[in-house]
């Protein structure tokens, strides 16, 4: 969601450009920083911004520049009170001519330049060039997406190699299991002789279902693959890639939790790190 772009131009007398930057973030958060007297802009560009953004900080500035020399104006407060002095001296002043205008404008500080935001200028080709630079930032975010996009196909190629890997390791687990159970009932027997022999298989049932993998690498292929298919659809997948995200990581975190073996467990860590490295891409994804 990363991404700028520039739009300049010009018109009646005004240079202005606008500038767009994009950074990551899990909604929408849209930013204008506009001249004074532009304001009323904003709603028709926010409007145009929401159509083809769906996430990301976005910030847009706008400059504008009087390329023409300024017009001049009359700085209201300075002219009232010359106009007020001079007519309270022509009362005081019986026969005096009365105050000219030109006179009266021709006195330091009663006419000043017109800054740029101030003058008149035709919002519709700042709306254009706003479209201009919208368009822009959108093709630099999807050129950013079309790169984003190996990178995660690669992760869930070694997530998926990884998980083949833990199937394979798994399949020692029902001797590491026996192992573990074996250990178990020795402990609970030297506890409690006489434990009763539904105790001990019920003991038994809860530490084999306890150390079975399969539930957990059945449901991570079912996410691989529902990860591929939101690469294909490639169009607002990201809050769907960060819920998707969550659920890897709760099946590496039980896998490891199940696990009686140390091979499974390296494996299901290592898992657990590029599961990692997805979710930072993700944050990336439109």
């Amino acid at each position: 969601m990363t991404g700028f772009a520039r739009a300049e131009g010009r018109a009646a007398g005004f240079a202005w450009v606008w500038e767009l930057r994009s950074v990551n973030g899990r909604g929408l958060d849209l930013r204008f920083r506009l001249p004074a007297g532009s304001d009323a802009m904003e709603p028709a560009l926010r409007e145009a911004a929401t159509k083809v953004l769906r996430r990301g900080n976005v910030t847009a500035s706008l400059s504008v520049r009087r390329e023409s020399e300024p017009r001049l104006v009359a700085d209201p407060t300075a002219l009232e009170q010359v106009l007020g002095l001079a007519m309270e001296l022509h009362q005081r002043l019986p026969g005096s001519p009365v105050p000219r205008a030109e006179a009266l404008l021709a006195l330091p500080g009663v006419l000043r330049p017109a800054s740029a935001d101030e003058a008149a200028f035709d919002s519709g080709p700042l709306v254009a060039g706003f479209s201009q630079a919208l368009a822009a930032l959108v093709a630099a975010r999807q050129a950013e997406g079309a790169r984003l996009s190996e990178t995660l196909q690669r992760l869930l190629s070694e997530i998926a190699a990884l998980r083949r890997q833990a199937v394979e390791e798994a399949a020692s687990q029902p001797e590491a299991q026996r192992v573990r159970i074996m250990e178990n009932l020795t402990a609970l027997l030297r506890e409690a002789p006489t434990l009763p022999e539904e105790r001990i298989a019920q003991e038994v049932a809860l530490l084999a279902a306890r150390s079975d993998v399969r539930e957990e690498l059945d449901r991570l292929e079912s996410h691989i693959e529902a990860a591929y298919a939101l690469l294909h659809e490639a169009v607002n997948i990201g809050r769907r890639c960060d819920f998707l995200v969550q659920e890897f990581n709760r099946e590496a975190n039980t896998l490891c939790s199940k696990s009686a073996s140390t091979q499974l467990t390296t494996t299901g860590l290592r898992l657990k790190a590029v599961i990692e490295q997805l979710r930072e891409q993700v944050q990336n994804i439109e």
